[in-house]
């Protein structure tokens, strides 16, 4: 049986275990209101597979340092112009 999330109108949270085929709960469990949502939470998806790249999934910038890492490129190099970058940006912002 699958535990599910729902939300009340005043913001509380609660976890309810039940079938899938149970009526869902029409006011909150802590003070009472409704009606109560589900609340639902995206699940990550990794297609795995002759047809599918690495390049086509989203990196945080964490894959980016070790990708630069391993071509030769020190993370001290890129650093100055990240921040010369900040300070042209500021400066561009400031003009304004």
């Amino acid at each position: 049986m699958p535990i599910y999330e729902y939300r009340c109108p005043n913001g509380h949270l609660f976890e309810l275990f039940q079938r899938m085929d149970d009526a869902p709960p029409e006011v909150c469990e802590t003070c009472g209101e409704g009606p109560v949502e589900r609340v639902l939470y995206p699940v990550a998806v990794h297609f795995k597979g002759s047809g599918f790249y690495s390049t086509d999934y989203g990196r945080g910038s964490g894959a980016r340092k070790r990708e630069e890492s391993k071509d030769g490129a020190s993370s001290s190099d890129s650093e100055p112009k990240k921040k010369d970058e900040k300070k042209d940006k500021k400066e561009k912002a400031a003009e304004t």
